[in-house]
């Protein structure tokens, strides 16, 4: 399966008062690293939007294992497990260098315009351009 990894360094603004990165933060880069997955099949997802297809996310789930801290330099991995008819499912790992620090995984729906599900694209089926 198709897997990327990005590279995020822990912001200010993502950090409660003691400097802990919120829970909130790592599924903003599940986000960011399904994105740049994405862009890989040669598909930015606001080429989709235009063409009136949509992917929502209708399930996630995160498990942390360690806390993320202000300034870590972090690596986010996306990992596409399996392509249905109408969703992708993906598995995530934030690392900080060898220590895992949260596993997670999403499962996205396809949409069309009008709200109704839509066939997963083909480009995004076969993983590439």
């Amino acid at each position: 399966m198709n897997s990327i990894t990005v590279p995020i360094r822990v912001r200010y603004s993502e950090c409660d008062p003691m400097g802990v990165a919120h829970h909130a933060s790592y599924l903003l880069w599940f986000e960011i690293a399904r994105t740049e997955l994405l862009r890989t099949t040669g598909l930015a997802y606001s080429r989709m939007e235009a063409a009136g297809q949509f992917i929502v996310v209708v399930k996630l789930e995160a498990k942390y294992l360690k806390p993320a801290r202000y300034d870590d330099e972090l690596s986010v991995t996306a990992t596409v497990t399996r392509i249905g008819g109408v969703r992708i499912e993906h598995a995530y790992e934030v690392k900080r260098g060898d220590e895992l620090l949260c596993v997670g995984s999403t499962t996205l729906a396809c949409l069309d315009k009008n709200g109704k599900l839509t066939a997963v694209p083909h480009s995004l089926r076969e993983g590439k351009p």
